[in-house]
């Protein structure tokens, strides 16, 4: 067999190994979300279950609840627990070799909400249906709008999927969850994240709060503070490729004043970026479902199953 073939196959095996290990870990996360868990409680367990499994974090755990679409990872301290009324979704993904798994799915704990996990989940497996090589990405945003509005609700058009590459969870390809009139191509081989949100809400958009808990590393520079240079150097050593949650870092600096000062003093440097929390701008419930494919000539693999 020819090196390069050898080559392809190996990263094929890796592709889908980080893949299955994503849903296993998204199904073992799922099952710890119960009304009076500390969302702290629940990331940490679901996290340290990955990395029990032999896997990185593509990203932290994100718990984002009710009118929070996306990004919400618990703060170092966070008091917060489920209630019986929330609509919780739980986004998570390994990473080995920089490869990177993503996957999302819906609980309703309120158990009011099923009809619009379901317009998320249908619109995922509509959108799922119509890939393969040489469809345009427009193509996988009409499903998607299709699915949610038939059901009588809105998807999120300032959200949605998004190519995969090595250690870059959002690369080049945006899949929209609506016609957008993008005529881009899927190309065979690619990897994408389908990822439909459908909310109550009437505009179908989000709005960043300040709430910001996830950061990623964008290279270094001088910072005043000793406190700075100690997040520094540890988000140098181990988190310099993948988005990181900031109460990581109390393995650093455990104090909560002292860590987020020092956070925000990287992020006011352009050391960090944050991934704010997105919050619907109609204040709407959103529900989202998430599943990583890989493109191929009459249709598509999915990787997170």
């Amino acid at each position: 067999m020819e090196n390069e073939e050898m080559e392809n196959e190996e990263a094929l095996k890796l592709i889908a190994e980080v893949g299955k290990a994503s849903w296993e870990a998204l199904m073992n996360a799922k099952r710890l979300v119960k009304p009076g868990a500390k969302l702290v409680d629940v990331a940490n367990a679901a996290e340290d279950y990955m990395e029990q499994k032999g896997f990185g974090l593509a990203f932290p755990l994100n718990l984002s609840i009710n009118d929070i679409a996306a990004h919400y990872a618990p703060s170092f301290e966070d008091d917060k627990i489920f209630s019986e009324n929330d609509v919780v979704k739980v986004d998570f993904g390994a990473e080995k070799g920089g490869i990177l798994g993503d996957c999302a799915v819906t609980v309703d704990l309120s158990g009011k909400f099923g009809p619009l996990v379901d317009a998320a989940e249908a619109a995922l497996a509509d959108a799922i249906s119509v890939v393969k090589a040489g469809v345009q990405v427009r193509e996988v945003g009409k499903a998607i709008e299709n699915a949610i509005i038939s059901r009588g609700f809105n998807p999120i058009r300032n959200l949605g999927g998004h190519q995969v590459a090595k250690h870059e969870l959002h690369s080049d390809v945006f899949i929209p969850n609506f016609d957008n009139g993008d005529d881009t191509v899927l190309e065979e081989g690619l990897v994408f994240a389908i990822e439909p949100f459908a909310t109550t809400g009437k505009r179908g958009a989000v709005t960043e709060s300040d709430v910001w808990e996830i950061y990623g590393y964008n290279g270094s520079t001088a910072v005043r503070s000793q406190d700075a240079r100690a997040i520094l150097k540890a988000v140098e050593n181990t988190y310099e490729h993948e988005p990181f949650a900031a109460r990581w870092l109390s393995e650093v600096i455990n104090e909560r004043f002292r860590l987020y000062a020092a956070i925000k003093e990287l992020a006011r440097a352009g050391v960090l970026s944050p991934y704010p929390a997105l919050i619907d701008t109609d204040s709407g419930v959103v529900a989202q479902a998430e599943k990583e494919i890989q493109v191929e000539k009459d249709g598509c693999r999915i990787l997170t199953s």
